[in-house]
């Protein structure tokens, strides 16, 4: 990847729900056309970190800075694209009008270029022939897929995928996964939650653990999974292995 300006800024970053701290002093930098991945265990604060990203979340310190524009919660930044474990699709449109409602009534962008835009997206996905079929309609795997062409369609500076192969059956994860590999292939910008370890490996530019709320360590994905700087990282990387019980 080439050397590029930085897209996202997050300096001193706090959050916490009441009394409750979750995330602490978070400083981290997103190059343009860059993939991002943060591991570490459930509840550490990955999530909620994205949340704060896409301005789903207010912070109680620190800023956010996309672009140079400071996020705000509720504050509208079409620069984000974010999808989720739950695919939100609205039950009653097809895969079509899914998908092409937002640009059209938000960025109120033209009905046919719109639907243009949308039916290539699809084909790239393998979903050419599903946009007139309604979600119940749809496997799990093909509604996520839908997802993100939601999100891609309205065009953001950065995608945020929090999870998303989370409530997929196995065979239904790669046909995600392949979506977001070659997402990365075309050099967009990304930041990925994810606990496929393999799948991290391959699409990460660059490795973010969080634990307990905090950034412990960042490193290559080469560098993180052969040779973890940190005994948390070690002792996380160890519950993904086994050793044969078979002789």
């Amino acid at each position: 990847m080439s050397e590029t300006s930085e897209l996202l800024e997050i300096k001193h970053l706090t959050k916490s729900f009441g009394t409750t701290s979750v995330l602490e002093d978070i400083n981290l930098t997103v190059r343009k056309g860059e993939a991002v991945v943060l591991v570490g265990p459930s509840g550490c604060g990955k999530s909620t970190l994205l949340r704060c990203i896409g301005a789903l979340e207010d912070i109680q310190g620190g800023e956010i800075i996309i672009d140079g524009e400071r996020i705000v919660k509720g504050g509208k930044n079409p620069k984000v694209g974010m999808v989720f474990q739950s695919y939100d699709l609205f039950p009653h449109l097809n895969v079509l009008d899914n998908i092409t409602l937002a640009p059209r009534k938000v960025l109120k962008r033209d009905k046919a270029q719109v639907k243009e835009e949308a039916r290539e997206l699809l084909r790239r996905v393998g979903l050419a022939d599903k946009e007139k079929s309604l979600p119940r309609e749809l496997s799990g795997g093909q509604k996520q897929r839908v997802a993100i062409v939601r999100a891609l369609i309205m065009q953001p500076e950065i995608m945020l995928f929090d999870e998303v192969t989370a409530a997929l059956d196995p065979e239904m994860v790669r046909e995600v996964l392949e979506v977001i590999l070659d997402l990365a292939k075309q050099g967009r910008t990304m930041m990925i939650v994810t606990h496929e370890m393999q799948f991290a490996r391959a699409v990460a530019d660059r490795v973010i653990m969080i634990d307990g709320g905090r950034i412990i360590e960042e490193n290559t994905p080469g560098r993180f999974f052969t040779e973890p700087q940190t005994e948390r990282a070690r002792q996380f990387l160890n519950t993904f292995t086994y050793e044969s019980v078979k002789k």
